[in-house]
Order: structure tokens, then sequence, then C-alpha cells
């Protein structure tokens, strides 16, 4: 196990003893070893679909925990394979890939379709796979910011996957074309027994107002939340919370000055605290993205662990902070990731 107090180092006491003031624990819904059997079986959802995220919930080292590590790797379409694998090229093979996911002790593989069709018969059956099935990319020129399906539903399940991913760019031009054919999706993934996780991206250029990007404000990141859940994600991916105050700054859309006041802060696991709520008060669950590859990867994967398991989250979807390195330490950072979740001095708020 890390020694998660060292790595937080600074923010060790403001990250590890803060106590949400504004929506209490005791509002939410909480991952935890029941959460299938209390909360996801008062749904709509077809015993398949429960059987499909019991085997999501039951893989790897953080199986039976109702916390997730998951790997996705579908960067290659958008960031383009030389941007995403260069700095590591064992990648461009998808085996490694899904190599990295079983030996980092992942929940599941998040990839394309190409990728997980690629090693579907050696590896369906020894690790969730989660077909990431539209993309947006960026060969077309001048690029376009739209979200077009690569592959279909009816793919996924032939090759064994237990669930589906897709991206809806919220606020978007093209959002509502992209959240109409994600409904139907997701539908017909449900109708044959997958589960749903949705990657509920803001895309707009006005959400940069004066310096600050908007993208990751937790008052329209929590609203691209609630539409997530309403076209019936069963889990949200989503960036983590950095600032707030995105409807105020950009003047459109509407809010209410308590979310400002009272339900939110600005410490991090209040923010981020207000993503979950967005997610039917963690009845579907979150899990907050990894970010790009940098320096200080070790530090800030564990604190994004942190901050998402104490304001309720369900965990961590983390790629480029370990594929973009030599596999032993890629597996090193998944293991301090899944470290935060089995560690008992890590509370939710």
């Amino acid at each position: 196990m890390i020694d998660i107090e060292t790595l937080l180092g600074e923010e060790m006491e403001s990250l590890l003893g803060y106590r949400c003031q504004g929506i209490d624990k005791s509002a939410l819904h909480l991952p935890g070893p029941d959460f299938l059997d209390t909360v996801v079986t008062q749904t709509d959802r077809k015993p398949r679909v429960l059987r499909s995220l019991q085997t999501l919930f039951n893989h790897g080292r953080l199986a039976g925990t109702g916390y997730l590590s998951i790997l996705p790797v579908d960067q290659g379409v958008e960031h383009s394979g030389g941007a995403s694998f260069a700095p590591n090229p064992l990648y461009f093979d998808p085996e490694n890939i899904v190599r990295l996911a079983i030996e980092g002790g992942c929940n599941a593989v998040a990839s394309t379709l190409g990728v997980l069709g690629a090693v579907s018969r050696k590896y369906a059956h020894r690790i969730p796979f989660l077909v990431k099935l539209n993309h947006n990319e960026l060969l077309t020129y001048p690029n376009r910011y739209e979200q077009t399906l690569f592959g279909s539903v009816d793919q996924a399940f032939d090759m064994g996957a237990v669930a589906v991913g897709a991206t809806v760019y919220y606020g978007s031009e093209d959002s509502r074309r992209e959240i109409q054919e994600i409904t139907e999706v997701f539908q017909h993934a449900h109708e044959l027994g997958m589960a749903t996780v949705l990657w509920a991206y803001l895309r707009n250029s006005a959400f940069k107002h004066e310096g600050t990007d908007y993208h990751t404000a937790a008052d329209l990141t929590g609203q691209a939340n609630h539409l997530a859940a309403t076209i019936e994600a069963d889990i949200v991916k989503q960036k983590q919370a950095l600032t707030n105050g995105g409807y105020r700054a950009i003047g459109f859309g509407k809010t209410d000055p308590r979310v400002y006041e009272q339900l939110t802060s600005d410490h991090p696991i209040d923010l981020v605290r207000y993503q979950v709520a967005n997610c039917y008060m963690g009845r579907v669950g979150l899990i907050n993205s990894g970010g790009p590859s940098g320096k200080d990867d070790l530090h800030q994967a564990v604190r994004t662990a942190v901050i998402n398991k104490r304001a309720g989250g369900m965990g961590v979807i983390s790629g480029r902070k370990a594929f973009q390195k030599p596999m032993k330490e890629g597996i090193e950072l998944l293991n301090a990731i899944q470290d935060v979740y089995l560690s008992e001095k890590v509370t939710v708020a």
C-alpha cells in the first residue's frame, strides 16, 4: 500500500480531514459492496444488466468494494496514435493495452471497437471489456468537434463486452444530435444486457471566459451529469471539478444562488460532491477522469482519487498517466489509485 499522507504533501490535512458542509454524506447513495443490491435493483434495469454491472464490480483489486478502477485507451482516435503512443510505442499493439489493465488490477479496460476486437477471443473472458462506441477524430481538416459512431452495440455484444461507453459534448452545436443518438444506443445496450458509461463532457469555446476555463466548473459539469443520468447512463465519467460559477460568468442558462452560497464552497471535495449530487445523489456512479500525463502523475492521480472517494464518487478512470510510461510504472500508478479506495483511512467527507 502506498503512503497516501506523504504523497498528498501539504494538502494532506485539508484533503483527509475535511467535512463537507453543503450536502451531507447522509443524503448520498454511497458506493459499497451492497450498492447493486440496495440501489441498482430499485431501477428498471434488466437482470442481465445487473449481472454485467456485477461483473465490473467483481473484477480486479477493487473487487467487492463497490469502487471502480478502469483503464481507458481510446485516445488514438482523437489525439492521434502518434501523440498518444509515441511516448511508449509498446501500446500501438492492442494486446499490451489489455495486459496493462489486467496486470494493473483494473476492473475493466475501455477502448475502441478496433482495439478490443483485435484481441477479444484471447482476453474478453479474462477482463471485462468496455467498448467506447463514438469518437471525435481530428484528421478531418479543418477540425470539427462532434462525436461520431465508429461501431455498434451489436458488435460490442458479439465480442463479449459487458459494457459500452459513449461521449456527449454537452453545450456544443452538435449536442442535441448526440443526446438523441446515444439515448438510443444506451437503450439498445440495456436491452441486450450490457451496462452503459457516459463520458459527459462539455465542449464550447464560450465556456472559456476571461482567462478561466469553465469546462471543469462544478455547476456546468454537474448539469452535464444530470443530463447523463437522464438518458440512463449506469456510470458517468466526468472531469473533476476545478472551479465553479460557470453559469454566472458566461451569463446564460438557469441556476440558483444557493448552489454557490450553501451547497458548495471553494474546497475541491465540495465541488466534486456537487457533481455526485447531480448523479441523482449517487444513484448513478461518478468516476472522475485522470487527466493528461505530466511530471507529477503519481501525486496527481492519488489526489484525484482521494477527492473523488471523499466526495462520494465511485472511482477513477485513468489512461494517459498509466500507458504513457513503461508498463511497470503504469501498473504502479494504477495500483496507487486503487490503494486509495482500499484504504480505511480515506473516508467519505
